[in-house]
């Protein structure tokens, strides 16, 4: 369903995306964040699901600054890879590589961004950074670190209660912060509950957080 495309970052940084498009006309455009494992089979899964449900689906290669064409799995060395790329990117070139994806889309309407993992934690700066009509995060770490900046659109965060990554007091102060953000924490799911290919997996969480996902960007793009 999907095809490998090129992006331009606004400092002259090309990479790689993986485009997903629907059968016919689009409900809405999504940029979808990876996790630290790359734009892997499960990303492109994300985002062919997304098309499928009418939605233009991109995903950036987050990783391609520093090592092109990255994937890896969920097992032990891949996890280690993975946290040793993410260590090496700092925000603001991440958020270049997520505004390359979102102005390739923001030609045909509005854009909304999900992310999972670390890339839920980039939904969040992407969101706060403005250029959205939407925003959802799944299980993003990091976004305790970036508490303090305001999104500039709705945003929806799910949280597994098991996530041994994300403290619930964390959780918490985010939704202290920020009561004008939707905030589901699932029971029994841990991390990456929604990734199908991860022993976490959880199947009655991820098909719940995903109707909520879903609801959430049909309410903004109607």
């Amino acid at each position: 369903m999907g095809q490998n495309i090129t992006l331009t970052a606004s400092d002259g940084h090309q990479l790689d995306a993986y485009l997903a498009n629907p059968a016919g006309d689009a409900k809405g455009r999504l940029v979808v964040v990876q996790e630290i494992f790359g734009v892997n089979s499960h990303i492109r899964d994300v985002c062919d699901g997304y098309a499928e449900r009418g939605y233009v689906a991109l995903a950036p290669a987050m990783f391609d600054r520093l090592e092109k064409n990255f994937e890896c799995g969920y097992d032990a060395e891949g996890v280690a890879a993975g946290r040793e790329l993410k260590g090496r990117c700092p925000w603001p070139e991440a958020a270049l590589d997520i505004e390359a994806a979102r102005a390739h889309l923001a030609g045909d309407g509005t854009v909304a961004i999900v992310g999972y993992c670390w890339g839920g934690s980039l939904a969040w700066l992407g969101a706060t950074e403005g250029g959205y009509c939407a925003a959802v995060g799944y299980y993003g770490g990091q976004i305790i670190e970036l508490n303090d900046r305001q999104p500039q659109c709705p945003v929806l965060l799910h949280f597994g209660e098991l996530d041994g990554g994300i403290p619930l007091s964390d959780v918490d102060k985010i939704a202290a912060t920020h009561p004008e953000v939707t905030i589901h924490v699932y029971e029994g799911a841990d991390h990456g509950f929604n990734c199908d290919q991860r022993g976490s997996y959880n199947e009655a969480s991820a098909k719940l957080a995903l109707g909520r996902t879903l609801e959430h960007f049909a309410s903004v793009f109607g």
